[in-house]
């Protein structure tokens, strides 16, 4: 079976800690060996959010004034080396016998796509409300909420086309354990000539996996994230934790942008496109979540199945 296998950026930093290496590695050994298991078994692609660590970047670039900052292209292939690196590390120190292989990929997008105009993908650390609203009024930045606090959103252009994906099947093709499109890629448009260009935005990660998935013919899509599932009423006392939708029923419902909603999403279009499952959960239950025992399973013509509520 083929499995993608997709870390939010919040499964590696949670919430309220800082982007500091050692927790990053931490956080990364945790789900490292989460997946490893299913590595064993099953052919696995690994993708990963970016959108805690291309914010600090952006902020480190700020902070240096010799050099006009790095343009968000650049960032995102910065911050794919150094989480990929750390992935790939981790995962060849429990999978001793696997090849694994990160690959830096690239990700068409439209110059004239309509999200460029609507920035709402989050990047950065949480702020508080006046240090958003300081920031927003400072530096021009579009501030959206998040949880119990506001990030900074950039625009995020739906991706097109993943320009390494031959490459990415040559590496299934010889059992290599592919770690890839991380942060959604690195977004390029195409010039002219026939060749490539980066751009200024940040494409949604879990877009970007539904696509690598389909792509692939892949089986399985897996969206980890800090949260158990899809939950209904959320921070609510009505809260209740999904356990299996169709793509029909969970269109009906809404969820947070910017969090949530983009991973139902990409769930809902990757079952509606290839007929697979996806299912979106926590990374420590990424093998129940295989297995069908955990997370939230989105299948074809599914009705809505909840826990009971909490407490």
């Amino acid at each position: 079976m083929l499995v993608v296998a997709a870390l939010g950026g919040n499964a590696l930093l949670r919430r309220g800690e800082t982007v500091d290496a050692a927790t990053q590695r931490r956080n990364v050994a945790a789900a490292a060996g989460a997946l490893a298991g299913i590595a064993t078994a099953h052919r696995l692609v690994v993708t990963h959010g970016n959108g805690p660590q291309v914010g600090l970047l952006a902020l480190q670039s700020e902070a240096y004034g010799a050099v006009a900052p790095y343009p968000l292209d650049l960032l995102g292939a910065e911050s794919e080396g150094m989480i990929g690196y750390l992935i790939d590390q981790e995962l060849q120190n429990l999978l001793p016998a696997r090849q694994v292989a990160t690959l830096l990929t690239q990700v068409e997008v439209a110059p004239d796509d309509p999200a460029i105009r609507q920035p709402d993908k989050p990047i950065g650390p949480v702020y508080d409300d006046a240090t958003a609203e300081r920031l927003g009024r400072e530096r021009g930045w579009t501030m959206i909420a998040d949880g119990d606090g506001f990030r900074r959103a950039v625009p995020s252009p739906q991706p097109r086309r993943i320009v390494e994906l031959t490459t990415i099947r040559l590496l299934l093709e010889a059992d290599v354990l592919v770690v890839c499109c991380g942060g959604g890629g690195i977004p390029v448009v195409a010039t002219a000539d026939g060749g490539w260009r980066g751009f200024e935005a940040v494409v949604d990660k879990d877009a970007t996996s539904a696509l690598l998935a389909a792509e692939l013919g892949a089986d399985v899509l897996l969206l980890l994230t800090d949260v158990a599932g899809v939950w209904t009423d959320w921070r609510t006392p009505a809260a209740r934790l999904l356990r299996r939708a169709g793509p029909d029923a969970l269109r009906e419902l809404t969820f947070p942008p910017g969090s949530m909603a983009p991973k139902v999403a990409a769930a809902c279009h990757f079952v509606e496109q290839t007929g697979g499952r996806a299912v979106i959960g926590a990374p420590t239950d990424a093998a129940d979540m295989l297995d069908g025992t955990a997370g939230t399973q989105i299948l074809p013509d599914q009705v809505l199945g909840w826990d009971e509520p909490a407490g």
